[in-house]
């Protein structure tokens, strides 16, 4: 009988719901379980509802990878620093996670986001490029659309019509999924944020708009991660990069241009699709395809959408309608509010429209999440310290 390996997957969501058919289709992969914080009774529409369960010690003890695409930062924290205690490792179609309690979970066992959203994508673009010897400049995402204050009404309606939960349609349409997108990418292969916010240059094409930001990137000295808003190009990624002069001819023959910056990229991003690539990297002993680094470099900050008065509760950041996230370089805003930390946090302060919140701003419910973040940025402003003094 064909020994299959056993995918636990945390979060019965629309992600999952397409993850756990392809994993049940895959050779030699199997779904052990599913956790949900759910009743069982009521997930009758899930596609592996047999596989469901509300115990995390069971999704433990049937698993030997386990795939986290649950979208809340707080929960999937905690659950994952239990999965950790058991050694299994952890693949998380995670990013507003990753940017938030990422890097103190790197710190305590195996953690990589997959393969199938943006910066998974541009991982895996990234170590094709580099094995051609292409050095890059820009880490970019393809976006066509965005309204950084969308009305609720707009929300509502677009959410219905794409089968989306409200909170996400707000978080695409109002930037803050790509700015989230951006700082992983940035964090997790070596990059930086070329302003707050990014440049996120409006073009008519690809090439045009990766030309931009690698002449801008060139003048920074070092490989940032943006975006481009180009309503006519398809969804996907895309890298702009240097290479050896030796080879221009070559890359003119190639259809690649006249250089000194060479785009390539990917027209697609299938999410649940291509995620099974990175279960069979980490289960053949491949390694992190891509995390936010134990030592990150961008955050994402909260900007008020609107004045926030004393009182007010704040349910959730990400998605929104009192607030959106921007990139943001940490060492410039060292006290901002990362917007993935905003969950049930209680205004103490008057917040203007279009003004960064800080921890004096706000009240943050205690959680691991909350701890593990202050925990990292004490460990960053001791080390910041260290090395002004030495």
């Amino acid at each position: 009988m064909e020994q299959k390996s056993r995918i636990g997957v945390i979060g019965t969501g629309f992600i999952s719901k397409g993850l756990v058919i392809e994993i049940e289709k895959a050779y030699g992969l199997k779904v052990s379980r599913v956790l949900t914080r759910r009743n069982i009774d009521h997930c009758g529409e899930y596609p592996l509802n047999d596989r469901l369960t509300n115990s995390v010690d069971e999704l433990i003890e049937h698993s030997d990878v386990i795939v986290e695409c649950c979208g809340d930062t707080i929960y999937g924290t905690e659950t994952i620093l239990r999965i950790m205690e058991a050694s299994i490792p952890v693949i998380t179609i995670n990013a507003d996670l990753q940017v938030t309690t990422g890097s103190y979970l790197a710190s305590k066992g195996f953690i990589t986001e997959a393969e199938g959203d943006q910066p998974g994508c541009l991982a895996a673009l990234r170590e094709n490029v580099l094995s051609m010897g292409f050095k890059p400049l820009v880490y970019g995402n393809i976006k066509g659309f965005l309204n950084l204050n969308p009305s609720k009404e707009d929300m509502l309606y677009w959410a219905k019509k794409q089968g989306l939960n409200l909170g996400l349609q707000v978080s695409f349409t109002d930037g803050t999924k790509v700015q989230i997108e951006q700082a992983l990418v940035a964090n997790g292969l070596g990059a930086r944020a070329a302003v707050p916010g990014l440049l996120g240059t409006a073009c008519e094409d690809v090439r045009t708009g990766a030309n931009i930001q690698a002449e801008y990137a060139k003048g920074l000295g070092y490989p940032i991660s943006d975006y481009i808003l180009s309503p006519k190009s398809p969804a996907g990624v895309f890298i702009a990069a240097e290479h050896d002069d030796r080879h221009k001819d070559y890359l003119r023959y190639l259809k690649l241009g006249d250089g000194p910056f060479y785009t390539l990229y990917t027209t697609f991003h299938l999410c649940h699709l291509e995620v099974v690539k990175t279960i069979r990297r980490v289960l053949g002993g491949g390694g992190v395809l891509l995390n936010n680094s134990t030592n990150p470099a961008v955050s994402i900050a909260s900007i008020a959408k609107r004045r926030l008065v004393p009182g007010e509760v704040i349910e959730r950041g990400v998605g929104s309608f009192e607030v959106r996230g921007i990139a943001v370089n940490m060492e410039d805003h060292l006290n901002h509010v990362p917007i993935g930390l905003l969950t049930n946090a209680v205004v103490r302060q008057t917040v203007e429209e279009g003004q960064m919140l800080t921890f004096r701003d706000v009240d943050i419910p205690d959680s691991i999440a909350l701890s593990s973040w202050k925990e990292m940025e004490q460990n960053r402003r001791k080390e910041a310290f260290d090395l002004s003094a030495s």
